[in-house]
């Protein structure tokens, strides 16, 4: 049970119905997740939506960096949630199984390729002092681009804000898992 219901269209002030209406026609409706929680404010959600969509389906980012993305971030912000939507969809994008079980446990990480190495030293240093040194920033610029790295810094901080909210109203997972809940 999360901290605060499920947002429904009753509980919404009348004015902002008509945005909540034209959030939850979009695909995934309502949802459960760490979206639905920004649905309590529907113009914030509104304005949101385009964003997320754009940095977790069409990014010039590779599928399967985005997802590596996604867990780093889901590790440094110790959110079971997003860990546990992302792992199956990261291990099926073709994410080392030794990788994911690593970086879940905070083990030592099997040897990386470039794009891997670039994306968990981007997250390391971006989620452990704010700041990223001059060769974490250059491999990730010579591996993703100039565009491919801003999405990929605007990506995990997407994501850093779904797992600020998901932590803060303790959203649950909402099924039994095959993986191994994230040790926090």
């Amino acid at each position: 049970m999360s901290r605060i219901p499920a947002v429904t269209r009753e509980s919404i002030p009348e004015e902002l119905r008509e945005t909540f209406d034209e959030i939850n026609s979009g695909p995934g409706g309502i949802g459960t997740g760490p979206m639905s929680i920004l649905k309590h404010s529907p113009e914030m959600a509104r304005r949101a939506i385009p964003l997320f969509e754009y940095v977790r389906n069409e990014s010039t980012v590779p599928h399967q960096m985005r997802e590596l993305a996604m867990l780093a971030t889901a590790r440094a912000k110790d959110c079971i949630y997003i860990w546990d939507r992302h792992v199956p969809i990261a291990r099926e994008s073709g994410l080392r199984n030794e990788l994911v079980d690593a970086l879940r446990d905070r083990q030592p990480l099997p040897s990386l390729s470039a794009g891997e190495a670039a994306v968990i030293n981007l997250a390391n240093e971006f989620f452990t002092g704010s700041k990223v040194g001059e060769s974490t920033f250059k491999a990730a610029h010579a591996e993703f681009g100039a565009q491919g790295l801003v999405e990929l810094v605007t990506l995990m901080g997407f994501y850093a804000m779904l797992a600020f909210n998901a932590n803060t109203v303790d959203l649950q997972l909402a099924h039994a898992t095959e993986e191994p809940v994230l040790p926090v």
